[in-house]
Formats: C-alpha cells, sequence, structure tokens
C-alpha cells in the first residue's frame, strides 16, 4: 500500500526555520521524482519544490533560496529544509511521488507567526 507519513511541522517565528521530513513506502522510492507540495486555507495545493530521481531540484518562485529539497533514498525519505519562513508559507505540506499525485497523507502543518 502506498503511504506518505510527513513530520516535523509547528509553529516557528517569522525569520525561523524548520525541517520537514516525509517517508514513502509502497513505491520503488528511488524511481520517482519527488515533491514537496502545501496547501494554505482557502487555496489551492501547490507543488513548491521538487528533486528528479537524479537529485536535480527546482522551487517554486516564492520559496527559491529560502527551501531546499533533498532526498535519501537508503531511507526512502524526501526532506525540506525552510529557512527565512514568513507568514505567508504557513500551511499544511505534503509530500508525494510527482507522477502518482495520489494517496496523500495527514500532511504536517507550518505556522509562521510571531
Amino acid at each position: 500500500q502506498v503511504q506518505f507519513v510527513e513530520s516535523g511541522g509547528g509553529l516557528v517565528q517569522p525569520g525561523g526555520s524548520l525541517r520537514l521530513s516525509c517517508a514513502a513506502s509502497g513505491i520503488i522510492f528511488r524511481i520517482y521524482d519527488m515533491g514537496w507540495y502545501r496547501q494554505a486555507p482557502g487555496k489551492q495545493r501547490e507543488l513548491v519544490a521538487r528533486i528528479s530521481v537524479g537529485g536535480s531540484t527546482n522551487a517554486a518562485d516564492s520559496v527559491k533560496g529560502r527551501f531546499i529539497i533533498s532526498r535519501d533514498n537508503a531511507k526512502n525519505t524526501v526532506y525540506l529544509q525552510m529557512n527565512s519562513l514568513k507568514p505567508e508559507d504557513t500551511a499544511v505540506y505534503y509530500c508525494n511521488a510527482v507522477s502518482i499525485n495520489d494517496y496523500w497523507g495527514q500532511g504536517t502543518q507550518v505556522t509562521v507567526s510571531s
């Protein structure tokens, strides 16, 4: 059964940092491009960063230079290092295999507030 389990969210002040983790199971992790997505209240889910099977990364303009995606194929885990957080980064964060785009997990809440 395909499963994505996100963790690492929390409440942080503007300018702070968080590191999110996502453990994947039920897939051959190393053959999938992986992505981190977020959904803020009243908004559509959006892709914020993705990493290819070869390790190439892309990030949305809104997070470029602040968020870093990485992966550990031995642990079937993808990470999102979030720095210089802003209130507009507040959202539920999810991970998924980009080409699967299904079996969404519960996500992890990130709240940026003073």
